[in-house]
């Protein structure tokens, strides 16, 4: 089985807002974007995050597909859509600190985001009948994917550099999960 994950392509965020779960728009020029991204329409599967900055990457390619709450980016609760300036220092520097176990009101923490795509991972590795699969997600959630693989400590995630509408391919057979490449 060979799994492509593709990142969304970059969002228009000149204010710098915390962002994950929210709507969030792609840069003016993202059809520019979209152009530039190759994509072979021969998926057996194809799921997207249900955010529509992943959707239209999908819809773009005109690509039949379904969505799964699972690959949404981490849930910053009340701080979404807030300039990460504005975010109250009693309330940002615990998470700076421990963004593993602490989390915004409302919003969820890194071990609960793990916990729900790790379900998504091992749920779709373990499909019969599929040969090749398409994920549209975020960078977060790819990330924890390659954090799993490798077995990395979890702190260390964001040391992945996921570049937005760049794909990263697995490889999954006989039970041994490889990384063939990154941000392709």
């Amino acid at each position: 089985m060979e799994i492509h994950l593709i990142r969304h392509t970059a969002v228009e965020n000149p204010d710098h807002l915390c962002y994950g779960f929210a709507e969030m728009p792609l840069r003016k020029d993202f059809e520019e974007d979209l152009r530039s991204i190759q994509i072979d329409r021969d998926f057996d599967l194809i799921i997207s995050s249900p955010s529509l900055r992943c959707q239209l990457l999908a819809k773009y390619f005109q690509l039949n597909y379904e969505t799964d709450e699972r690959i949404r980016e981490m849930n910053f609760g009340d701080w979404e859509l807030k300039k990460w300036a504005e975010i109250p220092e009693e309330e940002i520097n615990p998470w700076y600190e421990d963004f593993i176990t602490i989390k915004a009101k409302n919003g969820e923490n890194l071990l609960e985001m793990q916990h729900r795509v790790s379900e998504f991972w091992n749920e779709l590795i373990s499909k019969e009948n599929t040969n090749t699969i398409l994920i549209i997600a975020h960078a977060g959630v790819m990330r924890l994917i390659i954090q799993a693989i490798l077995q990395l400590p979890l702190e260390n995630m964001f040391n992945i550099q996921i570049d937005y509408g760049k794909r990263v391919v697995i490889d999954v057979k006989n039970g041994l999960v490889s990384i063939k490449n990154i941000n392709i």
